[in-house]
């Protein structure tokens, strides 16, 4: 056999071994039921959430929601702001509206960045504004590594997570917020009479995946959050910084195998919130492209983290996130 061939399939097969080394990216895989870390790498590093703080911005609607204060049904307008976000998003013009539902199913299908922002001004009135509650409601459910600057996860330098942080913000939505929960489950939404496709495909082809979220910019590299049931066991995962879409699939199929399999020897049953936190590092520019992208910048093998000093306008944004201090939930 020749030795490309030989090349090929080592490859092929690297992708379904037990216990892969996840080392060039932070992840984190979590019992979804209990919130006991069955593994985690980089787990609390600082990253760019990109997309991912979309699930942040659902928590909150569907926090308001469960509070009565907005319905599923209600009309929101759509404002010059929302409508000038880039892409990926619906296409909503200025004075168009939109129904709470509808926004919900195109965050979770195909990541609109307008519909986001309708959410945001809708619940918050403009989008500062809901950033400073997003910021305020992560703390408040012991999400002390994130700091939101936008409703959306386009690139802001000091908008960051971690994959902790993630993770147990997926595991609160799933135990919070039951009857919403199925909503990540979506492949597919009706807007304008047109059938819009999700753009999950952990979602769409993992065997006994319930959903959850992309995301993607040059600083984050391709994240995902994944959950996924199979016989009785449930499973959140968190991938951050995966170097190509194909990437970040394999790599989380590959660690939720290993997690249903039982491949992963689970440290003394540690719950998600006694991870030690890091939060002083600032997060890797994981991809050579886009803006501030350098090749010093990208992550390596450990991603590259320095000393976070912090300027004057992120002190003003944490003075007013104390507007909209929150109880544990």
């Amino acid at each position: 056999m020749h030795f490309k061939k030989l090349t090929v399939i080592f490859f092929i097969l690297s992708f379904f071994t037990p216990q892969n080394s996840y080392s060039s990216y932070a992840s984190i895989l979590i019992d979804a039921n209990s919130g006991n870390v069955i593994y985690e790498n980089n787990a609390n590093h600082p990253w760019y959430p990109a997309s991912l703080t979309k699930v942040m911005t659902l928590y909150l609607t569907f926090h308001a929601l469960s509070q009565k204060q907005i319905s599923l049904a209600d009309s929101m307008p759509v404002s010059k702001h929302a409508a000038s976000q880039p892409n990926s998003k619906l296409g909503l013009r200025t004075g168009e509206r939109i129904s709470v539902q509808d926004a919900i199913l195109a965050l979770i299908t195909r990541s609109a960045n307008d519909a986001s922002v309708v959410l945001a001004e809708f619940l918050g009135g403009n989008e500062q504004n809901f950033a400073s509650k997003m910021t305020a409601k992560a703390h408040a459910i012991g999400m002390y590594d994130s700091h939101f600057m936008n409703a959306t996860g386009l690139p802001h330098p000091w908008q960051s997570t971690t994959p902790r942080d993630l993770a147990l913000l997926a595991w609160k939505i799933r135990h919070d917020f039951p009857n919403f929960y199925p909503y990540f489950s979506a492949h597919s939404f009706n807007f304008k009479g047109h059938e819009l496709r999700g753009i999950n495909k952990f979602t769409a082809n993992y065997p006994g995946a319930e959903g959850m979220k992309t995301g993607f910019t040059c600083g984050s590299g391709y994240n995902l959050i994944s959950s996924a049931h199979q016989s009785n066991k449930h499973l959140i995962g968190v991938v951050m910084g995966g170097m190509t879409s194909l990437e970040r699939y394999q790599l989380m199929s590959n660690m939720m195998n290993d997690g249903f399999a039982d491949h992963f020897k689970i440290n003394n049953h540690k719950h998600i919130s006694s991870l030690t936190s890091k939060s002083s590092l600032s997060p890797p520019y994981q991809l050579s492209c886009g803006k501030g992208a350098t090749a010093t910048a990208m992550a390596t093998a450990t991603p590259t983290l320095t000393k976070r000093k912090h300027p004057k306008n992120l002190i003003k944004h944490k003075k007013i996130i104390k507007k909209h201090k929150y109880k544990h939930a």
